[in-house]
């Protein structure tokens, strides 16, 4: 049998990690959203180094990566006049 990987979207990893960072053990809101307790913990981790550029996800650029696109898209316009 074959398991098909699981996605979370951004708004249930920030909530998930939210619980902890209020308090609740990490083991029970693992338990109560039925995911790992090691991969609540590295949301947790993530959001501790990254804060708000934690979770990219499908198309959303870090905060460097996204600066870097788009100076580079302004650059390709200004070459263009």
């Amino acid at each position: 049998m074959t398991q098909t990987r699981r996605r979370f979207p951004e708004s249930f990893k920030r909530e998930a990690v939210d619980q902890v960072l209020a308090g609740t053990p990490l083991r029970n809101v693992a338990k109560t959203l039925g995911i790992a307790e090691s991969l609540l913990d590295k949301w947790k981790r993530q959001f501790e180094q990254q804060g708000d550029d934690a979770f990219p996800g499908n198309g959303k650029q870090r905060g460097e990566s996204a600066e870097l696109r788009r100076l580079r898209q302004q650059l390709a316009q200004s070459a263009m006049f």
